[in-house]
This record gives structure tokens, C-alpha cells and sequence, in this order.
């Protein structure tokens, strides 16, 4: 029988190792996994590669996996904003690294890595110093840089409903790159609302196939 549900945050985070590179689902705090983020905390793994949208707000979720001094690279769009202040401290003072990758090939490239791409040509950044290094080309008239696929060993993320196959539902804007992320890590780690009876999602509504869901924990 196919259970991929474990009884506790702690009991899905367990695994995950110093140095792994880790992808957190959300934009801002909307479908951030904040709990999964919680028992990382406390498992305590160290010197981790953090893929996100964001660099942490506030003072919670990824915010405080920063001030806990565990992530030694962040991967994102948006470092600063006005409640970033941990990762702004932080690499002020020297102590973390950043890959600054724009929104749009973020998400294109950690989709790449699911989709089992090598990697991918886009206009975004062409001229500019996120291009510096990189190789170019033209196609079409048009110019575009090569960008490589962002994969992970684990990815956490936040659905509202889920089965015990790991078929993932979200809900609304929470969804956001949790799907992309799912498919791009190694092990997929899912914290939803409620786990359903095997049935009870409706085929048309699920987003996340069970197929890239390795653990899933109620919270």
C-alpha cells in the first residue's frame, strides 16, 4: 500500500542533511511552508543553498532559518524589501552568499530542471551584468543568454489538500512555484491542511501529481 504520509514535521525535515541545497515554496509569506521551515530549524542542519523567491520577512519562516545562521547561499529574485532585515544583516556583515536570479528565469529555470531540460535560452538579462560570463546568442534577430537548470535535493512546499499517494491541491495564490519545485528536488516535502481520503480529490483539480511527492505531513 502507497502511504507517503508521515505523522510529524519533524519526522518529514529528518532527513535532510548539512550543505543540501533546499527549495522553500512561497511568494513572500503566501504558500510558504512555515512549519516545515520550523522543524528545519530544530533538526538542525547547517551551511544549506536556499532556493526562494524571497530572502525571508520578518522575523518567521525563512527569515528565522536565516537569523538561525544555516543557510550559506541564497538563490532568489527579491532580497530586500522592508521586512528583510535578517538576509540584509546578514550579507552586509559577509556572512551569506547570493545568487540573484530574475523572477521570470527563476522559475524558468527551476521548470527546466523538472522538465529534464539542459538548460535554456531567454532574453532576460541580455546586457546586463546577470549576463557577465554567460554565454549569448542570437536567434532570430534576437538576442538571449544561456541559463542552467536549478534543481534540488529537497524542496518543501505548502498545499491546502492532499492524499496519502501525495497528490497535492493548493489553494489560490499559495500555489505559486510550489509545482515547479516539486518537480525539480530530488524529494519532495509537502505540508497541506488536510489529508483526504484516496477519492476524494477531484482528478480535474489536482496540480501536483503523487509522482513528485515523497513525504506529506498535516500541520
Amino acid at each position: 500500500m502507497i502511504d507517503k504520509t508521515v505523522a510529524t514535521a519533524a519526522d518529514a525535515v529528518a532527513q535532510i542533511y548539512d550543505g543540501a541545497t533546499v527549495m522553500i515554496g512561497g511568494f513572500g509569506s503566501a504558500g510558504q511552508p512555515a512549519e516545515l521551515i520550523d522543524a528545519l530549524i530544530a533538526q538542525g542542519a547547517r551551511e544549506l543553498t536556499i532556493v526562494n523567491n524571497n530572502a525571508g520577512n520578518g522575523d518567521t519562516g525563512l527569515a528565522a532559518l536565516l537569523k538561525a545562521r544555516r543557510v550559506k547561499k541564497m538563490i532568489c529574485s527579491f532580497p530586500r524589501q522592508s521586512d528583510s532585515y535578517e538576509f540584509d544583516a546578514l550579507y552586509r556583515a559577509g556572512e551569506i552568499e547570493l545568487e540573484l536570479v530574475p523572477q521570470g528565469n527563476l522559475a524558468c529555470r527551476i521548470q527546466a530542471a523538472g522538465s529534464g531540460l539542459g538548460a535554456v535560452f531567454t532574453p532576460t538579462g541580455y546586457g546586463t551584468l546577470l549576463a557577465e560570463g554567460k554565454e549569448t546568442r542570437e536567434i532570430n534577430g534576437k538576442h538571449y543568454v544561456l541559463e542552467y537548470p536549478i534543481s534540488a535535493d529537497f524542496a518543501l512546499i505548502k498545499a491546502q489538500h492532499g492524499d496519502r499517494w501525495g497528490n497535492l491541491v493548493y489553494r489560490k495564490t499559495a500555489r505559486n512555484f510550489g509545482p515547479i519545485m516539486a518537480a525539480a528536488a530530488k524529494v519532495t516535502i509537502a505540508q497541506v491542511s488536510e489529508i483526504v481520503p484516496l477519492g476524494a480529490l477531484d482528478p480535474e483539480q489536482v496540480v501536483t501529481p503523487g509522482i513528485f511527492v515523497q513525504q506529506l505531513v498535516a500541520v
